[in-house]
């Protein structure tokens, strides 16, 4: 199927790259992207997105992980995904627009801190993560 150029409504390499992402969650940002439909849904299963970029099961299920930690991402169910509206792609300005109008304000790529929650959301993953670890020791 082919279509036409989208929309996309901001520059937001900046922020992204700001962010420091492991490398294979660039990978699968740039994956997903280019498979979207306009408004950024993606059916894609992380199998397909595995054998796509000649990456292992674990690499895309972490680089996922990373991508929705800074809700650049959000899983809808498996195998389906949609990308941020600040960088999905758009058939239109005014539908791009519309969906960041529509967005809930801590998951908007400008807001000062954007960068800083993400830090904050993997720090927080990575403690639970820890606790968990630490609770199958005592239980064993």
């Amino acid at each position: 199927m082919s279509r036409g150029m989208l929309f996309t409504p901001v520059n937001a390499e900046g922020v992204v790259a700001a962010l420091d992402l492991p490398q294979p969650a660039y990978r699968v940002l740039f994956a997903l992207r280019s498979r979207s439909e306009p408004g950024g849904r993606v059916e894609m299963g992380q199998s397909q997105i595995a054998a796509l970029l000649g990456l292992s099961r674990p690499s895309v299920t972490s680089g996922l992980r990373e991508l929705i930690l800074a809700r650049l991402v959000t899983k809808q169910r498996n195998g389906v995904y949609r990308i941020n509206a600040m960088l999905a792609g758009y058939e239109s300005p005014v539908a791009a627009q519309r969906a960041i109008d529509d967005m809930d304000i801590d998951d908007r790529l400008d807001q000062p801190d954007f960068v800083a929650q993400y830090h904050d959301a993997v720090e927080k993953y990575r403690e639970q993560l820890a606790l968990e670890r630490r609770k199958k020791l005592h239980v064993a």
